[in-house]
């Protein structure tokens, strides 16, 4: 029997994630959910696939992921089951798959939608597809392979010999910026040159284990457990202190070689 995991922008103040997970009972009462987050900003697809990017790996194959972000508010009312990584999804066709997946997933089939529209197609569209899923049930069961997606791209990284220039992609919770520059383009490009992190007025020099290894109100860089550079201040809100957002730009320089 497999595992459910379950993220939305339904919040916690209302009857919804419990709607669903009612339903999912009334199905499958002996397959485990286990929710990763509710609080995912209403309709932020970004949001959204970065929560999930961040934790699915962590879960065992086979995991299915139901994903309630945006359910209503496609392009087109399509819903897709998709596999990728050894891990399958269940979304609406609103450019979420193929943001976490960078492309196409491995293996996408359409939901069937039925004859008649719903108001909540998580609980009523989404759910048994993930049910079926996590019983063990195969991905072509549920509907026709297509690649026929909505897509979003994500913003690449620019690099060049002596510089790496970014944006912030999320957030977190205590004001915490995190970006798009990867250790491992860090280290590809700056060829264990010295460097300088450059955002608002900033500019850093040293990246540490984590954010408290500086004084309070230090500005500190860190890769997090995805090895993403990210921007914080030992117990301040970064984003709100600098004056930095999503899609900020925060550029890494290294000297130009002689």
């Amino acid at each position: 029997m497999g595992l459910i995991t379950f993220l939305s922008d339904f919040g916690y103040r209302d009857h919804y994630v419990a709607a669903v997970k009612a339903r999912i009972l009334q199905l499958a009462p002996q397959v485990p959910v286990l929710d990763i987050s509710h609080g995912v900003e209403p309709f932020n697809i970004a949001h959204a696939v970065h929560v999930l990017n961040a934790v699915f790996r962590d879960f065992p194959a086979g995991t299915v992921h139901l994903v309630g972000v945006n359910d209503l508010g496609a392009p087109r009312a399509a819903w897709h089951a998709a596999s990728f990584q050894g891990h399958f999804f269940v979304a609406a066709d609103n450019g979420l798959l193929p943001l976490l997946c960078d492309g196409q997933p491995d293996a996408l089939v359409t939901l069937a939608a039925g004859q008649s529209p719903t108001s909540s197609p998580t609980r009523d569209l989404l759910v048994p597809a993930a049910v079926h899923l996590a019983k063990g049930g195969g991905l072509l069961d549920l509907g026709p392979l297509t690649t026929d997606v909505y897509q979003l791209l994500n913003r690449q990284l620019r690099l060049q010999d002596n510089r790496i220039m970014g944006h912030v992609v999320h957030v977190d919770h205590y004001g915490n910026l995190v970006t798009d520059i990867t250790r491992t383009a860090m280290e590809v490009i700056g060829r264990n040159r010295s460097f300088t992190i450059h955002f608002a007025r900033e500019t850093v020099r040293d990246i540490f284990p984590h954010f408290q290894a500086t004084t309070p109100g230090e500005v500190v860089c860190i890769f997090n457990s995805q090895d993403q550079l990210c921007i914080g201040i030992n117990q301040g809100n970064a984003s709100e202190l600098l004056g930095l957002h999503f899609d900020s730009q925060v550029d890494v320089r290294y000297p130009t070689e002689s």
